[in-house]
């Protein structure tokens, strides 16, 4: 489809100076609008404006200029219908064969913090949309560009084709910009049916509408059977998962990728060298240290049976001797904010290894989701960290230093473990870990005999539960094993018993008043 007239109106303005610049150079008039077409004047660019084409002004404060029969009927006019090319003949209506729109930037606008309702509602743009959706439902004729990022594209088969542009080119834009005002309008009612009739903030929209991009089809699902693709969030998070860059290995596979975002946001919340292994969803071995090899030794050594196949992530960069430490094992995935290109060299060896590098960032998701039969359960990230201020020492016993310190370690991984969770930890590294049990009894067990398998001691350890001891039986069985020190949320109506037990025990327990369950 050849392009002789080309409507530009846009917000977000990067790039859009050089792109009208090339049109003009190419033959293609263009008609704009407002802070665009002066922007573009002022470059020394001809353009339409779009006042003089229609000839009726804009008015309302900008609120009606595009929103004209002369505007929409140039755009929605189909080529191959003899009555419609009669009806532009007869009044006079040229063919609009590009458009090229962004929107008022309404997310930006009602993401500052002193953002008022009146303000967002200004910032619901209403001619872009429509002019955006006419352009996009009559793709056979008209191309549509949202995005920047795409001005390279257009331009560059534009020079190929002789001012035209194809068929799946003109379809793959429209598909681009239909997501592209769904998104816009899902996130304008996720703002509205968010407010009360008083004005006020609620923490959850009435109607949450939510929208993702595809970031690759998948082999398959938790299982062979299962089909699967992986999708990201229109605007990630900085810090998230969705943002990694692999520099080698195989495709990620659906419980790669589950694995290596349960990794990754454990390992980020600790300020030290860190490195966290994980298997199944759950940390089979966590560890700080004064070096990242120090850290992945400690953690590595907390259970080595568990760890073979896992997902490692630091939050440091990856040297050289680590990434030799690391290729005596099988891994299936390392992430880390950096990899030195020593490090690189040495994981290219076993090239089947995924290797991906994301930078940290501490930002959390405003929810946090699970899909149910028939629903979607919503809540807010539990982006909690207990602080030494926030414990209280509920035991007659006191914890030294050095058993705080550890007990904030322990409380720390626990978050990311299995309910029912149980984490013996000593000297910054963890010991034996319980996880996912329906007893916390048995979670304390398991964790136990995890630590005798890995010829580790439990004596003098500290034990965080990521929940409160519905009886005594679980202190029991932890202050046997040779835990001194237990932390844990408190809030039973058995905790003077619970109490009563630690300092029959002789043992220090401090309380957070936090809960962590994660199922």
């Amino acid at each position: 489809m050849t392009i002789r007239q080309a409507l530009i109106s846009v917000s977000e303005k990067t790039g859009i100076v050089d792109l009208a610049r090339e049109l003009n150079q190419i033959g293609i008039a263009i008609i704009s609008t407002g802070g665009t077409a002066k922007l573009l004047q002022e470059a020394g660019i001809t353009v339409i404006e779009v006042g003089q084409y229609t000839g009726f002004p804009e008015m309302l404060d900008g609120r009606v200029k595009t929103l004209h029969p002369k505007i929409h009927a140039g755009i929605l006019a189909r080529d191959d219908l003899p009555e419609h090319k009669e009806a532009l003949e007869k009044n006079s209506i040229p063919g609009i064969e590009l458009v090229i729109v962004n929107l008022y930037p309404f997310n930006q606008t009602v993401a500052k913090k002193d953002c008022t309702l009146e303000e967002a509602i200004e910032n619901i743009d209403i001619g872009g949309p429509t002019m955006l959706r006419a352009a996009a439902k009559n793709f056979r004729k008209v191309t549509v560009v949202t995005d920047p990022a795409d001005y390279s594209t257009l331009l560059n088969e534009l020079k190929t084709n002789n001012n035209s542009i194809s068929a799946a080119s003109r379809f793959r834009f429209a598909q681009k910009t239909f997501s592209h005002t769904a998104a816009y309008d899902s996130a304008i009612s996720n703002y509205l049916t968010a407010i009360d009739p008083d004005g006020k903030r609620k923490d959850f929209p009435d109607t949450l509408n939510l929208n993702f991009h595809i970031a690759q089809t998948l082999r398959y699902g938790e299982n062979p059977h299962q089909k699967a693709a992986f999708y990201r969030d229109i605007v990630s998070i900085p810090g998230s998962l969705a943002n990694y860059q692999q520099l080698q290995g195989k495709e990620l596979s659906f419980n790669n990728i589950a694995d290596t975002d349960a990794a990754w946001e454990c390992v980020k919340t600790f300020d030290n060298p860190a490195c966290v292994i994980i298997k199944h969803a759950n940390p089979c071995g966590v560890a700080t240290a004064d070096t990242v090899l120090d850290a992945y030794q400690l953690a590595f050594a907390t259970d080595p049976t568990s760890a073979f196949g896992g997902i490692i992530a630091f939050n440091r960069a990856l040297d050289k001797v680590t990434s030799e430490a690391l290729l005596k094992q099988f891994v299936e995935v390392i992430i880390a904010p950096e990899i030195t290109e020593e490090a690189r060299q040495v994981l290219s060896q076993k090239n089947n290894i995924r290797v991906l590098t994301l930078p940290l960032a501490h930002e959390a998701h405003l929810f946090d989701l699970k899909r149910v039969g028939g629903g979607l359960l919503v809540q807010s990230p539990d982006s909690h960290n207990v602080t030494l201020s926030d414990l209280e020492v509920v035991t007659k016993e006191q914890p030294t230093p050095r058993q705080l310190e550890d007990l904030l370690f322990a409380w720390r991984v626990a978050k990311f473990v299995k309910s029912n969770a149980i984490v013996f930890c000593k000297d910054g590294h963890t010991l034996g870990i319980g996880a996912g049990q329906m007893s916390r009894v048995d979670s304390a067990r398991i964790a136990s005999i995890k630590a005798q398998q890995a010829d580790l001691t439990l004596t003098g350890s500290v034990v965080a539960s990521d929940a409160f001891f519905p009886f005594r039986d679980g202190l029991d069985v932890i202050v046997k094993a040779g835990a001194i020190a237990i932390i844990q949320p408190g809030g039973s109506i058995r905790d003077d018993e619970v109490i009563a037990a630690a300092n029959e025990h002789g043992a220090t327990m401090v309380f957070t008043g936090i809960r962590h369950f994660r199922h």
